[in-house]
Formats: C-alpha cells, structure tokens, sequence
C-alpha cells in the first residue's frame, strides 16, 4: 500500500522520482524500490515523506490514497491535514527503570539539536539522562527541557522545564504555557494559543513584550508538551505593581506617623 501511495502522491504533485528522491536526500533507486515494493522506507524517511506532502503519517501508511474523499484531498492540498486529536499514528520513544516505572528523561543542552531528529529513536531516547519525582502523577508521560534565552520570563536562559506529553492537541489551554517541538525552530517554550478552526495553527506567545508573537502550522509541529514544573539555579526577582508599590510606602509612611505621635513625647 505504501508504494501505491507513493505513486499516487507524487503524480498529484507532479515530479518525477529524479525530483522527489533529491528533495527527501534518497537517491532515485531507493525511492524507486520503495514505490515498487521491493524496500521499506524507515520510520526517518517515512516522516519525511508525510512532511513532503503535507499528508499526516497515519493517513500516508494505513489509508488507501486512492480511496479517500476529494474533501480529504482538499484538505491535503491546502497543507491542512493535520492530527490534532492523537488519534492518529503519533510516535513517542520512552524509558523505564528497573521497577518498570516510566523514567523522566532529560534533554541535555548538547542534545537539544538533535531531538528533532531523535525524538522517535529509542537509541537516541535510551542515552538521554533520566531522574525520578515522586509528586508527579504516575499514568502520566514528562520530559524535561533546556530553556534558551530571555523570552518568557521568569523561566530564565539555563533553566530546564519539566513538561507532560500532550497527545491530543486540542486540549491545549489558550495562554497556558507549552514546550512546542518544530521541525523549523526545534525546542521552543511559549503561551500557546488555539488557532485551528480555518487555519489549524498556534500561535505562540513569550512572556517578553520585546518578543512578537507567531503562528506555527500544525503540521510543522512534532510534539506538544504542558508545562509542570521548572529547575533553575535562578532566584526570581520579585516584582511589583506601581500602584502596589505607592500604596506601600503611604502605609509605611502612616506607621511611621503613628509610631511618632506614641513614642515622642511633645515639647
């Protein structure tokens, strides 16, 4: 099924396996064997191809192209079909410890770069650095990430956010913070904002005013993690309204008064 579709996908798209193989970095006799039959993609090149076509990988492996809605195809060529709800083929490599408990694992800053790449790889996902927490709920998937720069304070440059995998991403709450994983940006920790209903995008939003906010295709998106809790070496200043600020120091200033008008004996 997998080379019929294929094939389908590509004269829809209207490139030869000349064009294809070279965009996707095969070359043409093994993208060729994977249309004929004779070869299986791996799980790398089978993402890549779903992300070639804008097609979301359940559809590309189990459906019979050929069978489906030309409302699902208008879909696919709009660039919109995506897989919000987790229903669909959505591949997490995973850990556990000696007691069969699901480990945490961390994402050093060192292999920050390649988890685009490694997230779905248990080779990649099995050297990963791994801890334990006990208030954490146990049915429950974490991950923890290295944070870069100042855009969502106070969540400071260094720090790591421990997150819980999100498999439905329609459970998204609107400016609630996320660990968003793109193919584009890699690792990126923002208020994220539901945008699907025409567009199916987020919008993601810093902390920062000095940072704008921008919109990210579902389709772009690998995975989506809630935010839990966060580690760092930082202690966060505190920070104060101007209007709290002013009603302090006017009752300061009143217990000031008052201690005087008790304790200073008048002349």
């Amino acid at each position: 099924m997998i080379g019929e579709n294929l094939k389908l996908l590509r004269k829809r798209k209207g490139v030869s396996q000349e064009e294809i193989a070279a965009d996707l970095g095969l070359t043409r006799s093994s993208y060729s064997g994977y249309e004929n039959g004779v070869a299986e993609p791996n799980i790398e090149t089978l993402i890549k191809i779903s992300e070639y076509y804008d097609i979301s990988l359940d559809k590309f492996i189990k459906r019979d192209l050929s069978k489906i809605s030309e409302k699902d195809w208008d879909k696919i060529d709009r660039g919109i079909d995506a897989d919000l709800d987790g229903k669909h083929l959505r591949i997490i490599a995973t850990t556990v410890d000696q007691d069969n408990n699901e480990n945490i694992e961390l994402i050093p800053e060192k292999a920050r770069a390649g988890y685009t790449t490694g997230y779905a790889d248990p080779e990649f996902i099995s050297v990963l650095p791994t801890f334990q927490l006990p208030f954490l709920k146990k049915d429950r998937k974490y991950r923890t990430f290295p944070i870069k720069g100042d855009s969502m304070p106070p969540v400071s440059d260094g720090s790591f956010v421990i997150a819980e995998y999100l498999e439905n991403w329609n459970n998204v709450k609107d400016g609630y913070p996320y660990i968003v994983v793109t193919t584009d940006d890699g690792i990126v920790f923002k208020n994220v904002y539901k945008r699907l209903e025409d567009s199916q995008t987020f919008q993601l939003c810093s902390t920062n005013p000095l940072y704008a906010p921008y919109e990210v295709h579902a389709n772009n998106i690998i995975e989506i993690w809630k935010f839990v809790n966060y580690i760092s070496s930082d202690l966060p200043t505190p920070g104060f309204k101007e209007s709290d600020l002013t009603r302090a120091i006017l009752d300061l200033q009143t217990d000031v008064k008052h201690l005087k008008n008790v304790y200073i004996p008048r002349k």
